[in-house]
Parts: structure tokens; sequence; C-alpha cells
């Protein structure tokens, strides 16, 4: 369970409580998550997001640019800061495929230890799967045999196929695909809004498709019935909103939402059909993610060709819920006196 009601420290009309720390810097977003355990999950304490488009312009230059990092830095200052005034018992800093691959990603990230204090691990895709896979498992309990998860992130795409047990995921198979909505934004630019670039751009993340599905053959599993479709990104949740009708974004009406293939393909075609006007207006897009959204319903819709199952499950949750998540099982215990523990790094386990 995540309960997100106190998502802000001025409505959370409970006392504070030992609060562990997640922090994702990806390549178009930085986010911070701040909770604390319960149950079987965790409450929100404090979050951050802000679209900060660290990987902008990498696709041609293979590094990091000066502004990109810039913009970076002042989000990561005020994750340091929202940390400084909340101390937690455990803390786990994580880069993903825009540090990976750029050559100057390890400068960087000494650079925001300098300056922040933030020590951040650049992981492995492995790594990536094994926590969205770990966010995910509570919405893997409805019964069937296998499931596939995918990630549509800004740089890459991550795709676990996972094998259920009574309800326990186990990872049979990943594999991370260097394409995501900042990517093919760029690779693609003003075209991936005309139904001829747009059917490029689904072309283009198909073939890359064929290597996963010649290895595991999901799409006869998927003929064969009992597998979920499972998908975990802002994509996936933009297009549920369309799909429910929302004016405004509603987190509780999306995560853990079913939608049938017709009605992800509707959503779709309402989104390329709107133009990168029509997408700025939106009140489920907007206009610093305009740019991306069709760029990632293009890897979308290249997951639902390749593997045509019929509903998929949405999740609003990702790798900052499976930090969270891992750092709350693996803690040891408090001391008996009731102080708190001394604040941790979060191992890599």
């Amino acid at each position: 369970m995540v309960e997100y009601a106190a998502s802000s420290p001025s409505l959370a009309p409970r006392p504070p409580r030992a609060a562990f720390a997640a922090l994702d810097l990806g390549t178009n977003n930085c986010r911070l998550l701040i909770g604390a355990p319960e149950g079987e999950g965790f409450r929100v304490l404090d979050s951050f997001s802000r679209i900060v488009r660290l990987g902008e312009g990498l696709h041609h230059t293979g590094q990091l640019s000066p502004t990109a990092m810039d913009r970076a830095m002042a989000a990561l200052h005020a994750c340091a800061a929202k940390l400084a005034r909340r101390p937690v018992r455990g803390l786990r800093a994580i880069a993903t495929e825009a540090c990976r691959r750029a050559s100057n990603g390890g400068e960087f990230l000494a650079r925001v230890r300098d300056e922040t204090g933030l020590d951040i691990d650049v992981i492995s895709t492995r790594e990536e799967a094994e926590l969205a896979l770990e966010s995910c498992a509570p919405l893997l309990h409805r019964g069937g045999r296998r499931a596939l998860l995918f990630d549509i992130g800004g740089g890459s795409t991550e795709l676990a196929w996972v094998r259920l047990t009574e309800g326990r995921p186990a990872l049979i198979g990943y594999d991370s695909l260097p394409v995501g909505v900042v990517t093919l934004a760029e690779r693609f630019g003003a075209d991936g809004c005309t139904p001829e670039g747009f059917a490029a751009m689904v072309d283009d993340v198909a073939a890359r498709l064929a290597r996963f599905e010649g290895i595991h053959c999901i799409a006869q599993e998927i003929r064969g019935g009992g597998v979920h479709l499972l998908g975990t990104s802002g994509t996936v949740t933009t297009l549920a909103g369309v799909a429910l009708g929302l004016t405004r974004y509603r987190r509780p009406l999306v995560d853990g939402a079913v939608l049938t293939a017709e009605a992800s393909e509707r959503a779709v075609g309402a989104l390329l059909a709107l133009g990168r006007d029509g997408l700025s207006r939106h009140p489920c897009v907007g206009p610093e993610r305009a740019d991306f959204v069709l760029p990632g319903c293009a890897v979308f819709a290249a997951i639902s060709r390749m593997w045509p199952a019929g509903s998929i499950v949405v999740a609003d949750r990702g790798l900052r819920e499976g930090m969270l998540l891992r750092m709350m099982r693996t803690a040891p215990r408090p001391p008996r006196s009731g102080r708190a523990a001394p604040p941790r790094r979060a191992s890599r386990a």
C-alpha cells in the first residue's frame, strides 16, 4: 500500500515517524519521495518532482549539456533543502540512462556531491527493472501466471518479463531499449506529431522489441491466456487520464486502473489528433510535457502491437516507490530506547 493522502507536510494529520527518502534523477525528471512505513507499504510525508530535461541533446553529442546540468542542479538543491528539513533514517539516490550514457555523467555527479552533499549512484538497467517491479508488485495480485511490465522513461524503456506464483512476482528476463520520450523527440522532432512520423516512431521501436520477443515468446504466452500487461510511466498514466475523461489528473483514479486495448488505442488517437498546441492545453499533458507525449505513445503503441493483450494495468508508481519499499523491508529495527537510529545510506541490495 502507498498512501498519498498526505503528500504535503501541511496536510499530514499524523505525528512524524521515522522516514526514508528516495531520489530518482532521470533523463527527463528529477523526483524525490519521503515516506514512513505504514502497514505493508508506506505513507507519503513529502514529495518533489520537476522536469529538468537532463538528457537534452545527449543523443547528438554524447554529453550532458551545461544548461541541462544547471537545470538538474537547481532541482537537486531543492531536494537537498527538503532533506535538510526532514532528517531520514535511510536515503537512496539514483541516476539512470542519461548519466549511464553521457561521457561526462560521472563528472556531473561529482559536482552534485560537492555542491549538495547528495551521493547519487548510477544504477544498472537490471536494477532499474527490479525497482519498477518492486513498486508495482501489489498491482499484480490479480491472478494470472505471467506479467509483462514496461516502464517508458526519458532515455530508455525497461521491460520485465515476470513469473507469478500465488501472486508473488519473480523476474524471468529483462531488457532496456535505448529509446525513450526524450531520445525519440530529439530524433524525430516535429515530424513525430504527424501521422507518418508517428508511424515511423512506432516501427522503429517495434523493431527493437523483436529481440526480447524472440527470446521469451511472449506473444504466444499471451495467446495462451493468464498474462497481464502493466505499464508504469507518465505516458501510460496520461493515456489513462485521457481514456477516463479526466478534466485534471487524479492519481487515485489512475493508479491500478485497467484499460481495455480499445480504450488505450482511442486515447492514443485522440492525443495524436490534438497536435502540439492542443497537447499543451490538455489538462493531462500541459506545455512542459507536450513534446514528449507522442514519442511515449509511439513506444506504447509498439508494445501493444508486439504483445496485443486485451487490457493493460496502469501504475502511477516507479523507481522511488521501489526504493522506499526495499529500504523499509531491509532496515534494522530502531533501538528499544525509542531514539532514532542514525541516518544511513541505503545499500544497493
